[in-house]
């Protein structure tokens, strides 16, 4: 708890510092809202996470599961969920440089502002195309407890998944071409992108059962569930684009949730099974947020308190439907 703390006390320094002088002529209002549905977000789309590290934590020695609590806890926040951003943000612009791809957000220069605006459909595009193949690969394979009316007939037919998500980037370039091929490249990254990550992950699922059944060191797990962390922490980080191309706030934003995450490993995960319908409303946040970057990337004006604000409506509708609803085991689908 000590550590959690501390962290929390060290995330809220580093806003301090990087924000500074700049909050002093800006309505705050709006960066806490980023910032709490940023949170949000990493937190719901990150419980299947969290569970995975529990059951492997609970195969561990009492110093791996301190270890990874603490310094696996600073290298999820700070070389993932910061790391990361920044270097696509600085990889989309490269003119700004390391140091103005960090702040470029909160610059008052009309350069900065301008190279920004150029270019980011390429990373709206790219991480909007990321994020609605993740939903429809949710919609049409993954197992899930239905939610919503429809979501059965998807699953019925999951092998049109292949050819929906097809025709859809078909479509996306088709447009993206109009206004740049860059754009249209975006898109295809996106997608790229979005098989890379999958395949990481299938492979991480069958190896922990390796992991559950065979006697392998702690070391490998730790690295394991850093492994899966980062694999984990792409849906957060790209679906954070929807709220804000900052770098700080996307790491205050996904570090709080990261930390919420690592809690709900310590604290007690079959408590947040029993709340069925959070992975509906973390992938209908995906869905919606994926349409938001796209539909920016295309020049559509959107107001920044759209994202957080949609976050935190479908994830508590679903979160009411969990606490109102039993568990209807008639109706879970088993893959």
């Amino acid at each position: 708890m000590w550590m959690t703390g501390k962290t929390v006390d060290f995330l809220g320094i580093i806003g301090i510092r990087i924000f500074g002088n700049k909050m002093g002529s800006m309505n705050i209002f709006p960066l806490v809202l980023i910032v709490m549905g940023l949170g949000l977000f990493e937190t719901i789309t990150s419980i299947d996470n969290a569970i995975i590290n529990a059951q492997v934590l609970s195969t561990m020695q009492p110093w791996a599961r301190r270890w990874f609590r603490v310094w696996g806890l600073l290298f999820a926040i700070f070389l993932v969920r910061g790391l990361l951003p920044w270097l696509i943000v600085w990889a989309t612009v490269p003119t700004l440089g390391p140091i103005d791809a960090l702040t470029a957000t909160f610059s008052g220069d009309a350069s900065i502002a301008a190279a920004i605006e150029k270019s980011a459909p390429v990373l709206l595009i790219g991480g909007g195309t990321f994020l609605v193949f993740l939903f429809l690969h949710w919609l049409f394979l993954e197992p899930k407890t239905y939610g919503l009316v429809g979501e059965a007939f998807f699953q019925r037919h999951g092998g049109w998944f292949f050819a929906v998500v097809s025709v859809l980037l078909a479509i996306f370039v088709w447009f993206a071409l109009r206004r740049g091929p860059l754009i249209a490249f975006g898109a295809v990254v996106g997608s790229t992108a979005f098989f890379i990550t999958h395949g990481f992950r299938e492979q991480a699922a069958r190896a922990e059962k390796n992991l559950m059944h065979n006697r392998l060191s702690d070391w490998s797990k730790i690295l394991y569930l850093e492994v899966i962390d980062t694999t984990f922490s792409v849906d957060g980080v790209l679906g954070a684009f929807a709220f804000t191309l900052s770098v700080p706030l996307i790491l205050l934003g996904n570090g709080l949730g990261a930390l919420i995450v690592r809690q709900l490993t310590v604290a007690n995960v079959e408590r947040i099974r029993r709340y069925v319908y959070l992975k509906n409303g973390a992938m209908y946040s995906v869905l919606f947020l994926g349409l938001v970057m796209v539909s920016k990337s295309f020049g559509l004006h959107l107001p920044a308190w759209g994202s957080p604000v949609s976050t935190f409506g479908i994830v508590g509708f679903f979160f009411l439907k969990s606490r109102r609803t039993p568990l209807p085991s008639s109706c879970t689908s088993t893959g």
